[in-house]
């Protein structure tokens, strides 16, 4: 295997993502592996943490447009894009995930609050005294 290549089952191990998941993500073209010969998917590093970063976005309700959208500004701006647009655009997703974030904080809080009214309802029933 080529210098700094993974397989599949690799890249699956390390950040947590199904086989499925992460070949569903090839093929919506969020991430693109090199090939051996054998039609193998070989990974480098760069696609990992491209899935590393679709990974963190899942969670947050983002849509596959979204992702493809941060990637590729994410991408333009490594290459050294100097738009001044690529950053107006990533820091409307910096508000977009802190907002996101505040609201499972909240959806988190809520559903701490429902399990201890529910371990205060079963401590309080006739038949656990």
């Amino acid at each position: 295997m080529p210098e700094g290549l993974v397989q599949i089952g690799e890249v699956a191990e390390r950040i947590g993502l199904s086989l499925r998941t992460i070949r569903h993500y090839e093929e919506v073209g969020l991430v693109v592996p090199a090939r051996t010969q054998g039609g193998f998917r070989l990974y480098n590093e760069e696609n990992v943490q491209r899935l590393a970063l679709i990974k963190r976005m899942k969670p947050l309700g983002f849509t596959l447009e979204e992702m493809r959208d941060l990637l590729e500004i994410t991408d333009r701006l490594t290459r050294g894009d100097e738009d001044p647009g690529l950053l107006v655009r990533l820091h409307l997703f910096e508000r977009a995930v802190a907002e996101r974030a505040d609201r499972l904080r909240e959806q988190l809080a809520m559903a701490r609050e429902f399990a201890e009214q529910l371990r205060r309802q079963r401590m309080n029933a006739p038949s656990a005294r």
